[in-house]
């Protein structure tokens, strides 16, 4: 398996991945904030890589920027979304995935990364939701466990409680 950065080129194969490896009740959603974080422009830029085996892209991961108000030096990046096709889960691909990216971006000097997934996949990583308390997610969540952080570089946070801010394709209540 390899790993490279997404191009807009990639953007069909993309919006596939996502409309298979999720159920039918979100793929559509999913797989159109995917195509849309590609193809907008933020700074500092959403991160995408995709998996490849034997030349065939079987997997997507991005991560996008979030902000914080009032805290110039802070950089934080949240994943979403993630997909592997159906044959190819199991198989460590969203895995390695993940790994690349988390390492991409503590080498890019990002304070935090956060997820809203599946607690007990995403623990395997370092996100934990206590990390998560500080920041407030931008909508109410159905799953407030699954609001989850990792801390890669340190960073100082006001003692209240501070709302992120998402890359618009994630600012999308049905998301959250």
């Amino acid at each position: 398996m390899d790993i490279r950065a997404a191009t807009i080129a990639d953007s069909d194969v993309i919006k596939n991945i996502h409309l298979n490896a999720f159920p039918e009740s979100e793929s559509a959603l999913v797989s159109k904030v995917a195509v849309d974080l590609l193809n907008i422009p933020t700074r500092p830029k959403v991160m995408h890589w995709v998996a490849e085996v034997d030349d065939v892209v079987v997997g997507h991961v991005a991560f996008s920027p979030v902000t914080v108000k009032g805290a110039g030096d802070f950089s934080g990046y949240i994943l979403a979304p993630l997909g592997v096709v159906p044959a190819h889960q199991r198989c460590g691909i969203g895995s390695r995935m993940v790994k690349y990216g988390v390492q991409q971006l503590l080498d890019s000097g990002v304070n935090v990364v956060f997820v809203y997934g599946d607690p007990e996949y995403y623990s395997k990583f370092g996100f934990h939701a206590d990390v998560a308390k500080p920041y407030l997610p931008p909508y109410p969540l159905e799953h407030p466990l699954g609001w989850q952080a990792v801390i890669l570089k340190e960073y100082v946070v006001k003692p209240t409680a501070v709302s992120i801010t998402c890359a618009s394709p994630l600012c999308n209540a049905e998301l959250w």
